[in-house]
């Protein structure tokens, strides 16, 4: 066996850098140093570096894959090994993206620790590094007695993890499920910015068999804007509440992807949006680093963590797991706002700069695609023009996708938050959303009235009120 030893360096700044490592041998093995923490989840498999490394390899072709975060490259490099002795590589890292420089930082907004992890300082002090995050969030949860490892960090910012550079914080992941673990209940929400646990963390079932279901997940989201943090609803907007919480105003942003192994799925934030709802978007990793997925807020200047917060609430988001992706829509960004008459048409320019491939990218006006381009051979950059007629009030965003996927073995992916338009007519889409969310929540109310277990009578004719209050908003809709 020989001792391969290497370093990691940054190319611009020529020190050694945090990154995720793979080297496989000659015997096609992974090979890792014994105490390393693991990248946890699919795709390829890697060990955590904080810039230096030393594996033994087997006699003959060994690779080594070093990968750090979204914006550099991933570096290959193949070496032979002699059979016995030491072998020394230094592998260069290098930017192929600045974000940063114009403002734009990115951010995990929903990352827990199970029960077998048994190292989580360790773990949480490289995730922020070697995913190249300025913002982490790491969040406690609550799932009968199940003794989570994230769970030993208390809300507010763990100074012991944070750095210049990299901001990391202890949120809650507020949470409710009904008949089954992994059925929706009323939902699951992400609180962030938070200086106290919102109670209860969870209720119904994740707590006992006869744990209420009470309270709703809206005190959550009320108790949260009271302490001024951030409430972000996870998984793709699954949860009875999530319509109502939404109709409501009392979600922040909307996570997407969350959980990560399933492909893009953008149903319920599309009628949403198309019911009037303003909603940033979001994502996360969920369980660990299991993703590149990254949502990037532009404050328009260097980091800072409050700058960082109210660009994700006014929507100057966009969310991806790679590539760099730009929107305008009459000149405005999203998160903002543009008046057109009913017909008018917008001008709208969209951008991207991508390391894999992009196969695809359309611009999306209420839920459609207004203008596409397509790629078969792939473009790693590239823009797309188009006049998107205003027919009625609505949103704008830009989407991309690839058929390439990247180490964690999801397929490359970007998407804005939208640019709201008003032009003061409504259109079908926002019928058609708001029946979907009436009858959806119609089907809710049978199920609190019948199947949901109260203290109280009280209980029950609260949280049926409030379904019923979010309910009325989308009947006004329906006229």
């Amino acid at each position: 066996m020989a001792r391969l030893s290497g370093r990691i360096l940054d190319k611009e700044t020529g020190e050694t850098t945090p990154a995720r490592v793979h080297v496989s041998d000659s015997t096609g093995a992974f090979v890792h140093p014994a105490d390393a923490i693991l990248k946890v989840g699919p795709g390829a498999s890697f060990f955590y570096s904080d810039g230096r490394f030393e594996v033994d390899v087997a006699r003959g072709w060994t690779r080594v894959v070093v990968e750090r975060g979204t914006e550099y490259a991933p570096a290959r490099i193949d070496l032979e090994a002699p059979s016995r002795g030491a072998v020394v590589v230094d592998v260069t890292l290098e930017r192929w993206s600045k974000l940063g420089e114009d403002g734009w930082h990115p951010g995990n907004t929903h990352i827990h620790y199970d029960e077998k992890e048994t190292r989580p300082d360790e773990r949480l002090r490289l995730d922020p590094r070697v995913e190249d995050l300025r913002m982490t969030a790491v969040s406690i949860l609550k799932r009968w007695d199940l003794e989570y490892a994230s769970n030993k960090y208390a809300p507010g910012m763990l100074t012991d993890f944070s750095s210049a550079h990299h901001y990391v914080e202890c949120g809650e992941e507020n949470r409710h499920n009904a008949e089954g673990t992994h059925s929706p209940g009323y939902g699951h929400i992400m609180l962030l910015n938070i200086r106290n646990v919102v109670e209860p963390v969870s209720r119904g079932l994740l707590v006992d068999a006869f744990d209420p279901d009470y309270p709703p997940l809206s005190y959550a989201c009320d108790d949260t804007r009271r302490q001024g943090g951030v409430v972000i609803w996870c998984h793709n907007g699954r949860g009875m509440e999530a319509p109502v919480a939404a109709a409501l105003g009392k979600i922040d942003a909307f996570n997407l992807f969350d959980p990560n192994w399933m492909d893009p799925e953008y149903d319920i934030y599309y009628k949403m949006l198309n019911a009037g709802a303003r909603l940033p978007a979001s994502t996360g990793s969920d369980w660990f680093i299991s993703s590149a997925n990254r949502v990037y807020a532009r404050t328009g200047g260097a980091f800072e963590y409050s700058a960082w917060l109210d660009a994700l609430r006014q929507g100057r988001t966009f969310i991806t797991n790679g590539p760099a992706l730009s929107l305008t829509a009459q000149g405005k960004e999203p998160g903002g706002e543009i008046e057109a008459k009913p017909g008018e048409r917008v001008p709208v320019r969209v951008a991207w700069k991508s390391h894999y491939p992009v196969s695809r990218v359309e611009v999306i006006y209420n839920g459609a695609a207004a203008a596409s381009e397509s790629f078969p051979e792939g473009a790693a950059s590239g823009s797309l023009e188009a006049d998107v007629p205003a027919e009625c009030d609505g949103w704008i965003a830009a989407r991309l996708w690839s058929q390439t996927r990247d180490s964690f073995a999801q397929p490359v992916f970007a998407h804005t938050s939208p640019v709201y338009v008003t032009t003061g007519a409504a259109g079908p889409e926002k019928s058609e959303a708001a029946a979907y969310f009436d009858d959806a929540i119609k089907r809710s109310l049978e199920w609190i009235g019948s199947k949901g277990k109260f203290y109280t009578d009280k209980q029950r004719r609260e949280v049926i009120d409030l379904f019923r209050e979010g309910q009325q908003v989308y009947k006004n809709m329906l006229g």
